[in-house]
């Protein structure tokens, strides 16, 4: 049986070490390769023979590789296309800010969620990707700007909390000290919202932020753009945010695609204040306004500036606090999806 073994803990490791008749000193040394994100073939100090005893035994590294990248003229974003050992493509975006470099990285080749307005969901989930594939953007990342990233959002390709373990193995991973050393508060996990993930989530107690794409507050209108709606109702959702803020103490942030005739209108900033309000109370809240990339295959179109700005203030000035997100690497299209489909179809 294949192990990905990039994301292990040190005692796992040594217990491979030694069951492999090797000394326990190669164990500090593999584990020291491994965090830094090394291949075998990079790891110049470890014998042949001990490499080809962990390949031999089903041990293996597997990091992306960068087959395309693209760099904003405009603020620096650079956006990367890596194929994967199978042939499948996924994308990550490095985002430049004043207080360090964040990465958003994918989880998954693809997506079931079916969000409406999302490329990334377009060709459906074609596999879920270990931890050594997640954490391997960040790794290749890094080698490709020659920085340090700093903050990781995960709010690429996928759904994080559809591929739940492979997940929490990469968070416990790149929070150690002896690795990339990203503090949990550097971490952000978006989800459509997957209630029975959310009340996983709450049980392991990480001082992450959860991020909910929300988008539509009433049931029947998030239905038609989010089928996940389905499943698990709006009330069912927000129910949930507040038994995660309840049991961990941190705030949750919404995420709100604004499309323009859908999603965009006063009345519906209106509903989405007293919805939050109600479900949520006594829990600061803060909604990220987005606005819509647009996508070919699809027909829904971005809201206008002006309704932009209208829905933010009419939030606002019922006492949420809501912000627009700024576009980053608009001359390279920096949303995910649009690389990965292009890559597929070629």
């Amino acid at each position: 049986m294949a192990t990905d073994i990039l994301t292990m803990a040190y005692d796992d490791i040594l217990a491979i070490v030694t069951s492999l008749g090797f000394p326990s000193f190669r164990a500090k040394q593999l584990y020291h390769w491994l965090n830094k994100g090394a291949s075998f073939d990079e790891m110049n100090n470890l014998p042949k023979t001990f490499k080809e005893a962990l390949a031999e035994n089903g041990y293996f590294v597997d990091l992306p590789k960068i087959e395309k990248k693209l760099v904003s003229q405009i603020d620096g974003t650079v956006k990367l296309l890596y194929s994967l050992s199978d042939g499948q493509y996924i994308e990550s975006v490095v985002m430049k800010y004043e207080h360090g470099n964040t990465i958003c990285v994918s989880c998954q080749a693809g997506c079931r969620m079916g969000c409406k307005f999302c490329a990334s969901t377009l060709r459906g989930l074609s596999r879920n990707l270990t931890p050594s594939e997640i954490i391997g953007q960040i790794f290749m990342a890094q080698r490709s700007i020659g920085e340090r990233i700093s903050n990781i959002v995960m709010m690429g390709i996928g759904e994080p909390l559809d591929n739940y373990d492979n997940v929490i193995k990469f968070l416990h991973a790149v929070n150690r000290e002896e690795g990339l050393n990203i503090g949990y508060r550097h971490i952000s996990l978006s989800t459509c919202g997957v209630v029975d993930g959310i009340k996983k989530l709450e049980k392991e107690m990480l001082p992450i932020t959860l991020s909910i794409s929300l988008h539509n507050i009433d049931t029947e209108g998030r239905k038609s753009i989010m089928p996940i709606t389905n499943k698990w109702s709006v009330e069912e959702l927000l129910s949930a945010c507040a038994e995660y803020f309840k049991a961990t103490g941190r705030r949750i942030s919404f995420e709100y695609t604004l499309i323009a005739d859908e999603n965009d209108s006063i009345p519906q900033a209106e509903e989405l204040a007293r919805g939050l309000k109600r479900f949520l109370p006594g829990m600061p809240i803060h909604v990220n306004l987005i606005p819509l990339n647009d996508v070919s295959e699809r027909s829904y179109k971005k809201s206008t500036a002006k309704n932009i700005e209208a829905f933010k203030n009419r939030l606002n000035g019922l006492g949420i606090n809501a912000t627009v997100r700024r576009r980053l690497g608009p001359d390279i299209n920096a949303s995910c999806g649009q690389l990965r489909l292009n890559a597929q179809e070629q």
